[in-house]
């Protein structure tokens, strides 16, 4: 929960900076506060003589760091201090690696930080004794005259002695402190600071000159689950409410209490002299009753607190006395005739922005203006009519809308005031009346129970309501309402000039929210009353104007608002008394703006056609005939029988169950790439494309990258060019020849009990019958995306064989964003429209033929034993009663120099273990997963490979041994040498040795094999063995392990895991500044401490973008293997200390990560160096167990630069996952991975997205169709030497000169020629790729976004022609040349496949005429088409566009 209102206040009060500084700042413009980040790194200590026999105390001594700001021009500390998490000091270095977040507007050379080392050792009483060990200073500001921040990184020297040696008169106004501060030689601070703009959002919620850390609490500010909310805050949706219908009640009574509040007043600035009636003048009057509201979060108020003019109302009235004569018999007549409390209220309402937080609250401060005379003893002259005014706090109070469940809303909400010598946010003294200062009035003694009742019921009444559920008043009234405002105060101000009597309307103005009051507003005569109580015959209205001077009684507070008058936003009712208001910058800027419910408006993306029935199509007979008999492998079972064939088309009814219960529990699945068959599409040749390379990834195994393959054409299809016959694949080595294996690609993937974790096949079995496997489809050589597509994994199901297969012909998809012509879609003349609707075509550019197949294998007896052996209760940890970590022996140094010796070597010899299995541990992947077909029958190679290593093994164990006994020989020498100095490492070693060996007793290991975004959850049995009870704190050294604390949370897990273990609620206690929860045990007790496991980042390496090369005596059907992204293989220990700050139990955690599965993969381009905004559209589902029928959906990113989210809508409407990518350079791709959840903590992610986000140099054209326009790119070249070639994503309208290859040199720059020649209007984007030709890899990418014109049009033509009209028909139009000498002409049509021309280039002569032979195509359906025949010059610029209409009928 969070903290309350009290408890952040509490916590976080300020020390003030130098009055002198802020005014510096202020007077060089220096007003406008800066953000800033610094990072503390390490501190690297000086070495220092250890004793030979260190005390338990010395041991469990921990390092704070304490960080302040200081003013070294005023010798002055202010802010507040910030400390660090204990640390312990390791090989003479103490890490912290912490980040500290700050703003100021004090940006000035004087403005440093002071950074000292604190030693904590422990005490009896379980109280740390600090001691100063150094400190250093860290300048943030040059001395130029702009104040630039020194940023960057720092090592800062420590110097002796505390901070408060900067207090010392010498060091005033001192320019090097070093030269007056020992240094400590050896001991250094490294450190970075730099400025943090994304501070700026959230200046309003926190002060400034306040040091604190990324997790602190601040109201108002979303938590982030990275645990740094400061490094990209999110603010909490502010909401508006409305304050109305406030009063506030004065005990006993208004009358009596101003009465006594002006005695003494009066009696404080007289020194107890007894007024007399003709001394009026002279006396203190109190000219103004004002409220100060303003919404606070425990550090700061939000915004400049709202300050109105309170009026005094008639008791039971909501209004004021219409004319002053009623006010002065009200008044005169309350303490004799009239028994009825008088209140002060206020007519208008208040506009106030909260969040639904504990810790918001709104702060009232009730303050009343006094008006004193100025003169020599108070003597006014005969002319004199000056006096000085100073303001007093009288009451505040404070009340929580959100700190308890309270229905308000709606509601009268009645507050107690405050007054006394309290803490309060306003930082002012308050009116308090004592009985000592009673005793001393002259006038008639009060009782002490008079004042004591005033102070507890002073009450404060209002309502606050959203401003949301209020109706919007009428515009027309309002309006009205305002224009007679503003004549009745003209006829006051009117009256006022011609010395009248003003006579208040019954109806005051309003009072919106204005601006501060300034000096000359202040000192203008309220034309409410100001009352006096020293002497009933004291007028009731000062006829007099008051000048504002700061007064003796005024308080530091009080002086700033009259030395600055813009500090508050003041409601002043007479502020429209002057016909012409001068409006203050701060009035320009306007109010805040309230945020309405919006929808970002980006069409999301879609997998269009990936999982449609219609991507799936029937193959041919001659397509089947063509395919089989090219020779391809078969795919049989593990007796040599060819395995079932299953159709793809047919629906396929499976039973899990029966999958489950299989005798064959192990699989070989094998995908075969066939064929690929071209579909003819405009833009490109008819043999495009020529070389392919296919991308995927099955399950959790690594992602495939294949080599190239070439698409061989047969005979048949070259002599009859109308057949479609796929084109065969065939690898191609790296000399580009193709392979003489067997045509195709095979890829075999084996899943058996050693793959599989226990309980995981399952899991896969649904993985294969509810999934789609995404395939990308690349063209080899310009490297440019062709399509994607997606087969079903169910037909991999055996169901009870020993092997089926079956036969996919699926589409290759890909989606064309085009927009309509921008000059088209004007609706003013002459004025284009700036938007242009952008339609997303899906584009068919193939079909991909597969073959899929799965062999049933047998399962390993000895690896089912190893499985069986399997605990049942797994998540159990319970530590062994025999502790196995010391297995005896001497303890002498050259016992434990032999035995680090002997471990270094086993460590050498797991390590050499380890890259031999590769992620046969680290991935549960064995090494023969991914094996190409002809060596998976070969056992000798695999035999010959493991003696192999066992040789190496060996060899390498000697080397160890060897290396060892000469570093035994080595150390006997030396200790020869250096006797004293060996004793001493002797003696730390033993120590040392000691110390490891008690932990290693007491240390629990634990493996766990863990996933992207799965939650591992684990109970580690934790016993007390001592005789009385301990308080033990739990700390974990990763912030992926974390105890689970929330009881739900706990039984959810404990559900989900089968665990039967008991729930007890509240077991933990969550204490600030403790390294984790604490936990109670009583003596010999034992408990389930639950844990859990969980990591969303990963690794994005990823390989460069192109094809693999077949290795050296490899086939045809090896795949590329790449590591998988998948988290880093760690040890974390969770320590359980006592409260001697002694480890009672370590639960040593061995995470070993393993691949997850990948539901969709997205592919995006965006421009270099631009932020990628995107919309993915979830797919629609229901939880059965949700009741409501609307499931809790959260996402969570791998990449933690990236900003991913999603929102609630409304129950059945499509939810969306918003994605804000940071861009990076061209070429480069960035990849990283989506984990949507559905359940409410988060156990596994229901579905993994893989989103790659590719960066290209963006170049803008416009252009007309059919006119070529040019563009010149730059190509700059790398460290080596390249050969180059380019190559656009359609070739027929974008053409790069040079077209072939070129040499591009090292660091040269190469200029290329863009000829863009488009054929139809609109908004299109293209791709041009520099690839290198050598290595097949990508050097540099464009993005062409063109905005393509329609062009104007010279004469149009209508042509009829019958529907199948056989072959055509011939028509004919006249062109005459426009110029005098002869010309040569080029004829284009933006539909070839319609019209032809009988010329497409001809030459005529000035002035002469040419007849244009057109030869129209026939069509099959009626309807009717607009061809362009554009007439271009050699230059293939537009002379002339024709439109001919052809209708089909």
């Amino acid at each position: 929960m969070a903290d309350s209102w009290n408890e952040v206040f509490e916590r976080n009060r300020l020390v003030p900076p130098p009055s002198t500084a802020v005014r510096l700042a202020g007077e060089g413009h220096l007003t406008d506060s800066h953000g800033f980040q610094l990072s503390l790194g390490r501190i690297t200590a000086a070495p220092t003589p250890q004793s030979q026999d260190m005390t338990e105390g010395e041991r469990d001594v921990t390092y704070q760091l304490h960080v302040n700001l200081f003013d070294t021009t005023q010798q002055q500390f202010f802010g507040k201090t910030w400390k660090s998490h204990p640390q312990r000091k390791k090989n003479n270095k103490i890490p912290f690696n912490e980040v500290l977040y700050f703003h100021t507007s004090l940006r000035l050379p004087s403005t440093v930080v002071v950074l000292e080392l604190v030693s904590l050792s422990p005490r009896p009483d379980g109280s740390h004794h600090a001691l100063g060990q150094g400190f250093t200073l860290l300048e943030l500001f040059t001395n130029r005259p702009e104040a630039q921040a020194a940023v960057g990184d720092r090592r800062l020297n420590l110097h002796y002695g505390s901070p408060r040696s900067l207090l010392h008169p010498l060091l005033k106004d001192a320019v090097d402190y070093n030269s007056l501060l020992v240094a400590n030689d050896g001991s250094c601070l490294d450190c970075a600071i730099k400025k943090h703009p994304a501070l700026v959002s959230m200046m309003h919620l926190l002060p400034e000159n306040v040091l604190l850390s990324g997790d602190e609490n601040i109201p108002g500010l979303a938590a982030s689950p990275t645990g740094d909310a400061l490094v990209r805050p999110q603010l909490l949706r502010m909401t508006p409410f409305t304050l109305k219908g406030l009063t506030i009640s004065l005990q006993p009574s208004l009358e009596a209490f101003e009465s006594q509040l002006h005695q003494l007043v009066n009696t404080d600035c007289h020194n107890t002299k007894q007024l007399q009636p003709e001394d009026a003048l002279r006396t203190v009057v109190i000219q103004e009753r004002r409220l100060h509201v303003g919404v606070h979060n425990g550090w700061c108020f939000l915004d400049k607190p709202q300050v109105v003019v309170l009026e005094p109302l008639a008791s039971g009235a909501r209004g004021r006395a219409d004319s002053s004569s009623k006010q002065s018999t009200l008044v005169k007549d309350s303490l004799t005739t009239s028994n009825l409390p008088q209140k002060l209220g206020l007519r208008s309402s208040l506009e106030l922005n909260l969040t639904n937080h504990r810790a918001f609250a709104i702060i009232f401060q009730l303050e009343f203006v006094f008006s004193a005379p100025i003169g020599q003893e108070m003597t006014l002259s005969a002319t004199s009519t000056s006096r000085a005014s100073f303001m007093q706090c009288i009451r505040w109070g404070i009340w929580f809308p959100f700190q308890e469940p309270a229905d308000w809303k709606r509601e009268e909400v009645q507050l107690f005031l405050q007054g006394g010598a309290k803490p309060n946010p306003l930082g002012v003294m308050v009116y308090s009346t004592q009985p000592s200062a009673e005793s001393q009035l002259p006038g008639p003694p009060l009782a002490s129970d008079t004042a004591q009742v005033s102070e507890a019921k002073d009450t404060i009444t209002f309502r606050l309501v959203s401003s949301l559920e209020r109706k919007a008043s009428s515009p027309k009234t309002s309006l009205r309402r305002e224009q007679e405002n503003l004549t009745s105060q003209r006829r006051s101000l009117l009256s006022l000039s011609r010395g009248q009597k003003h006579v208040p309307s019954d109806s005051p103005p309003g009072s919106p929210q204005g601006s501060g009051l300034s000096l000359s507003q202040l000192a203008t005569s309220s034309s409410y009353p100001a009352i006096s109580h020293s002497n009933p015959g004291l007028p009731w209205q000062q006829p007099f104007s008051s000048v504002l001077h700061p007064s003796t009684l005024a308080s530091a507070h009080q002086l700033s608002h009259v030395s600055s008058p813009g500090v508050s936003s003041i409601v002043h009712l007479e502020m429209d008394l002057q016909q012409e208001r001068v409006v203050s910058p701060a009035q320009d800027e306007g109010d805040q703006l309230q945020e309405l419910t919006f929808t970002p408006v980006h069409a999301p993306v879609i997998n269009l056609g990936m999982n449609m029935s219609g991507s799936y199509s029937v193959s041919s007979r001659g397509t089947l005939a063509h395919l089989y008999s090219a020779g391809f492998p078969d795919i049989t079972d593990c007796n040599g029988q060819v395995a079932d064939m299953v159709d793809s088309t047919e629906p396929l009814a499976f039973d899990l169950h029966r999958e489950e219960t299989d005798l064959l529990q192990g699989n070989l699945l094998i995908f075969q790439f066939l064929a690929f068959s071209r579909i003819p599409m405009p833009g490109v040749g008819p043999d495009w494309p020529d070389n392919i390379y296919i991308t995927f990834q099955f399950y959790r195994f690594p992602p495939v990258t294949s080599q190239q393959l070439k698409l061989l054409t047969s005979d048949k299809a070259k002599k009859r060019p109308g057949d479609l016959l796929p084109c065969i694949l065939a690898s191609i080595n790296r000399d580009g020849v193709v392979t003489s294996d067997s045509p195709g690609l095979q890829m075999q993937f084996r899943v058996d009990e050693t793959f599989l974790k226990p309980g995981e096949k399952r899991c896969f079995l649904r993985y294969l019958a509810l999934h789609t496997m995404h395939i990308d489809i690349w063209d080899s050589d310009s490297l440019l995306l062709i399509g994607s597509t997606a087969i079903n994994l169910k037909y991999m199901l055996r169901q009870g064989k020993l092997a089926v297969q079956s036969l996919h012909e699926v589409e290759v998809l890909t989606t064309n964003f085009m927009g309509e012509d921008p000059l088209l879609m004007s609706t003013d003349v002459g004025q284009p429209s700036p938007f242009s609707p952008m339609t997303v075509h899906t584009v068919a550019r193939g079909r991909l033929h597969i073959r899929t197949g799965c062999i049933g294998c047998p399962a390993d007896p000895r690896r089912r034993r190893t499985r069986d052996m399997t605990p049942p209760n797994s998540h159990i940890i319970i530590p062994q009663k025999v502790p196995v970590g010391f297995r005896g022996g001497s303890l002498s140094s050259r016992s434990v120099l032999q035995l680090n010796a002997k471990n270094t070597a086993q460590a050498h010899r797991q390590k050499t273990d380890d890259s031999y299995r590769g992620l046969s541990i680290r991935c549960g992947i064995r090494t023969d997963n991914i094996v190409p077909q002809e060596h998976s029958l070969k056992n000798s190679d695999g035999r010959r490979h493991k003696l192999d290593c066992m040789a190496t093994m060996h060899q390498l164990e000697g080397k160890e041994e060897a290396e060892a006994a000469m570093v035994t020989g080595r150390i006997k020498e030396t200790r020869l040498a250096k006797k004293p100095h060996i004793n001493s490492i002797e003696d730390d070693s033993k120590a040392q040795g000691i110390s490891n060996m008690l932990c290693q007793a007491i240390t629990t290991e634990h493996l766990i094999y863990a996933s992207l975004g799965s939650a591992e959850y684990m109970e580690f049995v934790l016993r007390n063995p001592f005789n009385v009870p301990q308080t033990v704190t739990i700390h974990s050294d990763d912030p992926d392990l974390s105890v689970i604390t929330d009881t739900e949370e706990w039984g959810y897990f404990k559900e989900l895991t089968k665990t039967p273990t008991p729930l007890e609620e509240n077991m933990f206690q969550l204490a600030e500044g403790t390294p984790g929860p604490r936990i109670y045990l009583r003596p010999k007790e034992s408990i389930n401490i639950p844990l859990k496991y969980q990591s969303f980042l990963c690794d994005h390496t990823m390989a460069p973008q192109g094809p693999s090369f077949l290795p050296q005596g490899k086939g045809s059907q090896v795949s590329k293997k790449s590591l998988s992204n998948i988290l880093a293989a760690k040890t974390i220990k969770v320590t359980f200390k006592s409260e001697d700050n002694k480890p009672m139990a370590i639960c040593q955690i061995n995470v070993e990560p393993t691949p997850h599965v990948v539901k969709q993969t997205f592919r995006l381009y965006q421009p270099e160096l631009c932020f990628l905004k995107k919309a993915i559209r979830l797919p629609p589902w229901h939880d059965p167990a949700d009741t409501d029928n609307r499931t809790l959906v959260s996402v969570r990113c791998s990449d933690p630069n990236i900003i991913c989210q999603t929102r609630m809508q409304v129950p059945g409407e499509p939810q969306d996952v918003y994605l804000k990518v940071p861009g990076c350079p061209s070429p480069n791709i960035k990849m990283f991975f989506v984990m949507v959840f559905s359940d409410k903590w988060m156990a596994a992610p229901s579905q993994i997205w893989q989103i790659y986000v590719h960066f290209l140099e963006r170049v803008d054209v416009s252009c007309v169709t059919g006119q070529r326009t040019c563009q010149s790119l730059v190509l700059r070249g790398k460290q080596a030497i390249r050969k180059v070639k380019c190559f656009s994503s359609d070739p027929l309208e974008i053409k790069v000169d040079p077209e072939g290859a070129f040499v591009l040199p090292p660091s040269a720059v190469q200029e290329l020629q863009l000829k863009v020649q488009p054929w139809r209007a609109g908004s299109r984007f293209f791709f041009v790729n520099a690839v290198d030709l050598e290595h097949r890899r990508l050097v540099t990418a464009w993005l062409l976004c063109l905005s393509i014109h329609r062009p104007v049009l010279s004469k149009a033509f209508e042509v009829c022609m019958p529907v199948d009209g056989g072959h055509g028909s011939s028509r004919k139009i006249t062109y005459t040349n426009p110029y005098n000498s002869s010309r040569t002409f080029l004829l284009r049509s933006d539909h070839p496949d319609l019209l032809q021309f009988r010329k497409d280039k001809f030459q005529v002569g000035g002035g002469e005429s040419y007849t244009i032979g057109l030869r129209f195509a026939s069509s099959q359906s009626p309807g009717s088409v607009e061809i362009l025949v554009y007439v271009n010059n050699l230059e293939e610029k537009t002379e002339e566009t024709f439109c001919v209409k052809v209708n089909y009928s």
